[in-house]
């Protein structure tokens, strides 16, 4: 954004372009502090912060930021458009003026399917909101998150700040290695079609007393869907996925589950200690730890089989009232020594190999194996007269990503059999454009001394993934540092 890019004509501008996110970081740590030092508050006088105007430019910058900026709403409107035909100071100006007056409402948001991953021919639902109304989204989420953070379990993961999937694994992973190795491996049933709005405007008010912001947030949920098919579709439950403040109203409605799985965890609880665990255990009553990613989770149990299936129906019941319930078909409990996928990774406890020691290993699953596979064949067809050096950038762009997602797992190999299978489809292309023989191919890539060369083209060459390094990742445990410090600088 321009740096002369006015929101608020009639207030004196910050200098430098770190002024408005110094003050959003400022109001955020103070919420924080507010927030962690009486855990009753309720919030009033928020409404001021979201249409603030240092907040409204953190809110379209993110939005910007996001791959989404490029897909409008139902209006039409991408973020280049707000840019180029009205201009990004009046765009926000407009939109606070809106908000200050209360005439802003927001638009339906605009359907869209797109294929589950793993080719199971199901479709995953997303709503596309306005720009306009992401950029407000994001503004609550600013207001709002530092507040609710307070209050989130150490068990939760998904869509946190300084969190991360590979946080829930190492979790995972830890506890697997100290006994906790039946697994209530869970899904809950269309989760962001079927939370409750009664359930989740309850869980808000618990916290946030500002009625303008209530109706804003419940405005959100109420705006509706434009289908596919032009037609519209009032929304009575769920958060669309693709909403930006979605996620954040998913975990706090989900906070409900956190925090009865974690009560005993608390101080003072009945799992508090190490010493009060290990006597549960010798009266052979079960321990358990729940780790959830978004509307993903697992619950981990010292104990036996029979323990994790009480677990089940348990967890049933505390659903119940948010709405939601566990899918049948997806929900099972399983014995570590089986195996079972959770974020992409298959985590197992198996023997170690010319050993009689036995380990909790994480691999990358078979899914994400095939769906990189599925990436690199799109890219590679052998018919494809796409530009070389543009394959290979998109193929490295694609690999490494990946790769880097899954460099904490047992990947080596894994990593060295996706290397081979994209040198064999680019050289398959490559044979197809040219018309190549083998040993065109031989005298184009290989050296006097026999040693291969890289695939090139122009500025790009096809970095091979396994060349990053394999490393393990640790297990942070309350070590995961805060946004928003609780002492003020």
């Amino acid at each position: 954004m321009p740096k002369d890019a006015s929101v608020n004509t009639g207030a004196a501008q910050e200098q430098g372009s770190s002024g408005p996110s110094r003050r959003v970081s400022e109001m955020q740590a103070k919420l924080h502090r507010w927030a962690v030092a009486d855990c009753g508050r309720r919030f009033d006088d928020l409404f001021n912060l979201v249409h603030d105007p240092a907040t409204l430019i953190m809110a379209f910058d993110r939005v910007a930021g996001n791959q989404g900026a490029r897909t409008a709403g139902v209006d039409g409107l991408t973020v280049a458009d707000v840019e180029e035909r009205i201009g990004v100071p009046g765009f926000l100006d407009d939109l606070r003026a809106q908000l200050k007056v209360g005439t802003f409402r927001p638009l339906p948001v605009r359907e869209r399917k797109i294929p589950k991953p793993g080719g199971s021919g199901k479709v995953r639902r997303l709503g596309i909101p306005t720009i306009a109304d992401r950029v407000v989204q994001a503004a609550l989420k600013l207001v709002l998150e530092p507040i609710f953070e307070a209050d989130f379990k150490p068990v939760s993961y998904g869509f946190r700040p300084n969190r991360r999937a590979q946080d829930a694994v190492a979790e995972i992973h830890f506890f697997g290695t100290r006994g906790y190795r039946w697994v209530l491996d869970a899904d809950i049933h269309a989760c962001f079609d079927e939370i409750e709005h009664v359930a989740v405007m309850d869980r808000v008010r618990k916290r946030i007393k500002d009625k303008r912001i209530l109706s804003l947030v419940k405005a959100f949920l109420k705006a509706g869907v434009l289908t596919e098919l032009g037609g519209h579709q009032d929304t009575h439950t769920g958060t669309p996925q693709g909403g930006i403040i979605s996620p954040l109203l998913a975990n706090i409605a989900l906070s409900v589950l956190d925090e009865h799985m974690h009560a005993t965890w608390e101080p003072g609880g009945m799992m508090s200690t190490q010493d009060r665990r290990r006597r549960r255990r010798l009266k052979g009553l079960p321990n358990w730890r729940i780790v959830r990613y978004a509307d993903d989770f697992v619950v981990l149990v010292h104990g036996t089989e029979p323990d994790a299936e009480v677990l089940r129906e348990e967890i049933s019941q505390v659903l119940r009232p948010v709405g939601l319930r566990l899918s049948p078909a997806k929900t099972r409990v399983v014995h570590m020594s089986e195996g079972f996928d959770f974020l992409g990774f298959h985590i197992q406890w198996r023997r170690k190999r010319g050993t009689s020691k036995w380990y909790v290993y994480t691999f990358v699953a078979q899914r994400p194996l095939r769906s990189v596979k599925a990436k690199i064949r799109a890219l590679t067809h052998k018919t494809s007269q796409q530009d070389l050096e543009y394959v290979l950038t998109s193929l490295n762009m694609v690999m490494h990503g990946w790769a880097n997602y899954f460099r904490h797992a047992v990947a080596k190999n894994t990593f060295g059999t996706v290397d081979n299978f994209t040198w064999w489809r680019l050289i398959r292309m490559l044979r197809e454009r040219h018309h190549w023989t083998w040993s065109d191919v031989r005298r184009r890539f290989v050296t006097a001394s026999g040693q291969w060369l890289p695939i090139t083209a122009g500025e790009a060459e096809l970095r091979k993934i396994s060349a990053i390094p394999v490393t393990r990742y640790r297990y942070r445990s309350t070590a995961i540092p805060s946004p928003w410090p609780l002492q003020p600088a």
